[in-house]
């Protein structure tokens, strides 16, 4: 058995991918930075109720009845 050596394109295809894959480390990381810091500051969750929903007010203030 012979031995090859590493052809050209896959040097460069090797450049290519760890780029991309350092690029999406620093972009997890980014998110996931930014969730520690919303969750740490106690910020509400928005989202999970449409802007235009009114809160929810105690029972026997105002409503619907």
């Amino acid at each position: 058995m012979t031995i090859r050596t590493e052809h050209e394109i896959h040097q460069r295809r090797f450049g290519r991918n760890l780029g991309l894959g350092l690029t999406l480390v620093a972009f997890v990381a980014l998110v996931f930075g930014l969730t520690v810091v919303k969750v740490t500051n106690g910020d509400p969750m928005r989202g999970l109720m449409p802007a235009h929903a009114p809160a929810a007010a105690p029972e026997g203030q105002g409503g619907n009845g």
